[in-house]
């Protein structure tokens, strides 16, 4: 059953520190229902002083709705404001479809393997 079916997010949110980076990795759905617990990863994020580099890697992501696909963009605005770079790592699959059907492919710097955004960032 989906999560809009149940109301309850299937998303996992982990994090770390790297030397220049930032690390969110996703698993599972980035839809609405997951947004709050991405949120509240990214707060944690947005209240410190800014590294060089967020990666995202969305290499476990199955689903991402117009919401998900929203909160990245957003991401990207906030990244911007504060000098940092956002590498989207592990686009594939789900994730490559929706950032080339949308037309977003281009605005982001997108890494077909989470590894390579991670080599970038630690120079």
């Amino acid at each position: 059953m989906s999560s809009e079916a149940t109301g309850r997010s299937t998303l996992i949110v982990t994090s770390g520190l790297s030397q220049n980076a930032v690390i969110i990795r996703l698993e599972g759905e980035l839809d609405v229902n997951g947004l709050p617990v991405l949120r509240e990863h990214l707060q944690r994020v947005w209240d410190v002083p800014p590294t060089p580099f967020l990666v995202i890697d969305l290499s476990a992501v199955w689903f991402c709705d117009s919401m998900g696909v929203n909160e990245l963009v957003e991401i990207l605005q906030r990244c911007e404001t504060r000098d940092t770079r956002l590498l989207l790592g592990g686009v594939q699959g789900v994730m490559e479809r929706v950032l080339s059907i949308t037309g977003l492919r281009h605005a982001f710097e997108v890494f077909d393997q989470a590894d390579d955004a991670l080599r970038l960032a630690q120079g």
